[in-house]
């Protein structure tokens, strides 16, 4: 099964974490085999906290070795050319473990501060979403293996049929592309993405490699995963080729037995753990959390290959 740690380092209140506190507390994490930590900076309000998720990113890649580093970034506090060669720029430095948390809830305090003090209406902020998300998907794949060439004795940087304009022009973005970074070390960066309803499914279904689902009844949590799963199938998805994460707010003393059954009976390919961002919180779950799960088989040492799609057994590239 698979674990990943959500930090929200935005929701810190007076407690504010500092750059040691939140690496020793990763080392922690990579320490004890969970496959990613996934860092967040939405708020409601004011935030005391002074990082930027992506920015927090490239200072933990230089203190980590194996585990995956995610980071949520909003559709509309960026544009779409620029997200993808920052979390590209991200995945090189990281050595392929990199992951970008696409979340496709709209926050109406951001949305104030990029231009759009009224928002978006719900169904123009989700197809504006996923033009966005297809968009960098399309530019991560703008270089094919192998094709800058570096040759300096024949004057040749790149081979120009390994490179691809993506030539996007949409509703909402026009976009030429290719980005000016390399191919990813693991193809592309993961892509997560998490506040679906409804009517999401299809396309998380069609391009995520992580789906997060929230916190629910072992029924409701069986029929999203199995959902989730017909319809990868019906886009001609493998079965590894998407994972779906419960996501479940840990408690002081994780309830070891229900999240045993929760994950046998649910279908899902592991958990994602909310902790709040204050330095007990993290303090507990290193001292008293992560013991609990070791034994259990909850989270493990072992993990296959270097970037984060080996360690989380995907495709490369989100191929089918």
């Amino acid at each position: 099964m698979h674990l990943a740690i959500s930090l929200n380092i935005a929701a810190t209140g007076q407690d504010v974490l500092d750059f040691g506190q939140i690496s020793a507390f990763v080392r922690n994490l990579e320490a004890a085999g969970v496959d990613m930590v996934i860092i967040s900076d939405a708020a409601d309000g004011p935030s005391t906290s002074p990082f930027e998720a992506t920015t927090l990113l490239a200072a933990l890649a230089t203190v980590t070795n194996r585990i995956g580093l995610v980071a949520g970034a909003s559709t509309l506090a960026h544009q779409p050319y620029n997200l993808a060669r920052r979390f590209a720029s991200l995945d090189v430095i990281s050595h392929g473990r990199v992951g970008w948390n696409a979340t496709l809830r709209q926050n109406p305090c951001e949305a104030a501060n990029f231009s759009r003090p009224e928002g978006f209406f719900d169904e123009d902020f989700r197809r504006r979403a996923e033009e966005y998300i297809g968009i960098v998907q399309g530019l991560w794949r703008g270089w094919d293996a192998d094709a800058l060439l570096f040759d300096k004795a024949s004057g040749r940087f790149h081979d120009p049929d390994r490179m691809h304009f993506l030539d996007h022009k949409g509703e909402f973005f026009s976009v030429r592309g290719p980005l000016n970074v390399a191919r990813s070390p693991q193809d592309t960066p993961v892509l997560l993405m998490s506040g679906l309803n409804e009517t999401d499914r299809d396309f998380a279904s069609r391009v995520a490699d992580v789906i997060l689902i929230e916190q629910q009844s072992v029924e409701a949590a069986n029929a999203a995963t199995a959902d989730l799963r017909r319809r990868a199938l019906a886009a001609d998805r493998k079965p590894e080729g998407v994972k779906v994460l419960l996501t479940v707010a840990i408690e002081s003393k994780p309830p070891i037995d229900r999240l045993r059954n929760l994950l046998g009976s649910s279908g899902c390919d592991g958990f994602n753990f909310v902790l709040p961002a204050h330095v007990a919180a993290l303090q507990n779950f290193t001292d008293r959390v992560l013991p609990e799960l070791q034994p259990r088989d909850l989270a493990s040492r072992t993990r296959q290959g270097t970037t984060l799609r080996a360690h989380l057994g995907l495709g490369t590239g989100g191929a089918k």
